[in-house]
This record gives C-alpha cells, sequence and structure tokens, in this order.
C-alpha cells in the first residue's frame, strides 16, 4: 500500500494534523501563533545548517529552534524589549541567516521552494515513521503536561501557587513546538507550519466544551483539512502544502456559520496568557 506516494502523503499528513491539532489549542490559548511564526522561521536556518554541516535535517531543525526558544526566555527576563519584539527580531534574524547562508553553499543545490511550502507527495517510508514516532512522543509529553499547562494558560499566579511550575511547563511546550516543527517542515513547509497548528484549532473552538474536545476536534479538523488538501490537490493540480492550508481555511470558514449556543468552557477556561 505504501508503494503509492498519493497513500504516503494522506497517512504522513493525518499523522501530521493529529499531533498538530492539540498543541494548536495551546498556541490559540496562549495567544502565541507569533512565537510559532518566529519557530517555524527558524526552521530555514536550520534547513541551512543541516546541509552546511551534513547532518540531519530533522534534527538540525529541532536543534535550532529550540535554541530560539532559550533564547526569547534569556532575553524574556532580561526585560529590555517587549516580548513581541523579541520575536520580530528572533524570527526576521533566523529567516535571513538561513538564506545568507544557503546563498553562500553555492556548490549545493537546494529547493528553497520545497522547504518553505513544504512537498508531502515526496514522503518516505521512513518520514512516515519519523511523524508517527516523533508525534507519539510529543503526544505522550503533552498528555504529561496537560494539567500545568492548562492551569497556567488560566492563570499562571495560581497554578504557581499549586506548584506545577507553569515556566517548566511553558519551557517544555517550546520543545514540543520545535519538535513538530521539524517533524512537519517536510509536509507544509516553514511558511505555512504555522496555520496547521492554527487553523485547525480555531475551527474546533466553536464546537468544543471543554479543552480535552477542543484538543479532539482540532486533531479532526486538521485530519479532514489534510485530505480534503490532497483530494483537492490532485484533482485541480495544485500545490499540495498550500491546498491544505486553504482546505484548513475552508473549514474554518464553514464553522463560523454556525451560531454558538452556549459559552464554550474551551473558550472561557483557556485564554491568555503567553
Amino acid at each position: 500500500m505504501l508503494d503509492d506516494f498519493f497513500t504516503r502523503a494522506v497517512i504522513a499528513g493525518i499523522g501530521l494534523a493529529l499531533v498538530a491539532g492539540p498543541l494548536g489549542c495551546f498556541v490559540v490559548w496562549r495567544r502565541m501563533a507569533y512565537f510559532g511564526d518566529t519557530m517555524a522561521h527558524s526552521a530555514l536556518l536550520g534547513v541551512a545548517l543541516a546541509f552546511m554541516l551534513e547532518i540531519n535535517l530533522t534534527a538540525s531543525v529541532f536543534i535550532v529552534a529550540a535554541l530560539a526558544s532559550l533564547a526569547l526566555l534569556i532575553l524574556q527576563r532580561q526585560g529590555a524589549l517587549s516580548t513581541d519584539a523579541l520575536l520580530g527580531i528572533l524570527s526576521h534574524s533566523t529567516l535571513a541567516l538561513g538564506l545568507v547562508l544557503v546563498a553562500f553553499m553555492s556548490w549545493i543545490r537546494i529547493d528553497l521552494m520545497g522547504f518553505l511550502f513544504g512537498d508531502v507527495l515526496s514522503v518516505s517510508r521512513l518520514d512516515i515513521a519519523v511523524i508517527y514516532a516523533g508525534g507519539a512522543l510529543v503526544l505522550l509529553v503533552l498528555a504529561w503536561l496537560w494539567r500545568p499547562l492548562l492551569a497556567a494558560t488560566v492563570n499562571t499566579e495560581i497554578a504557581e501557587a499549586e506548584g506545577l511550575q507553569p515556566e517548566r511547563a511553558r519551557l517544555a511546550f517550546m520543545l514540543l513546538m520545535a519538535a513538530i516543527i521539524a517533524i512537519a517542515i517536510k509536509i507544509v513547509g516553514i511558511l505555512l507550519i504555522t496555520s496547521l497548528l492554527i487553523i485547525p484549532a480555531a475551527t474546533a473552538r466553536r464546537f468544543a466544551d471543554t479543552p480535552e474536545a477542543m484538543a479532539l476536534f482540532a486533531a479532526l479538523a486538521g485530519a479532514a483539512a489534510v485530505l480534503g488538501g490532497l483530494f483537492s490537490s490532485l484533482h485541480f493540480d495544485t500545490p499540495s502544502g498550500p491546498s491544505i492550508v486553504v482546505a484548513a481555511l475552508v473549514l474554518f470558514l464553514l464553522s463560523l456559520l454556525r451560531a454558538p449556543w452556549r459559552a464554550s468552557p474551551a473558550s472561557s477556561q483557556a485564554g491568555g496568557s503567553t
């Protein structure tokens, strides 16, 4: 079955969506969309270093994204600049450094469009194994961190008073974001990773009664977007990664047609900390 490139793309895309959905809920709740963009942009520097040093691409992207997360935490504690300014500096600096390094490596042909927008149709069996093994690990860690992360999202002071160590949970969440970006880069690309995190979660928010239900609905919405995007790409001969994001957007717009019938705890309980 896996000899069919389209079947491999579907399996890989669904695997990524099942992980990105729950993580994306915390991105939405904690208003960290710009942080997600920063981590995604840093991925290009990881790609450039992987080719320059001849190391594993996924590992290189994860290391660079993790270092960018640590740099953000250190700079935040100094208090010299606001968080959004720091994110802007890190985002554009890492992206520019990656492009400059790629330009210097004239002896290597790098498909920048593939890395920027992804190429899910080229995934291999090894890529699928990495997605599902890495995704399972990310979900296990997220389940372990669920209570402290959710408590810190609602109120950091209360979480600290309860001994839940919200700062440690926040750092772990940033590392999980780095991991999912490293896993997702080949499927939806650097510029579209944040979309797959945010749009399904925003769609699920219209239907969920609890944070846990929102995480489940976000995973299902992401999987539906993958299926819709890939089949649309096959039918209309459009780029696969952007087609997945467009399908996610269509689902979100359709969700807006639903009149909210009650206030959702998923929206009211989790919604504010960065």
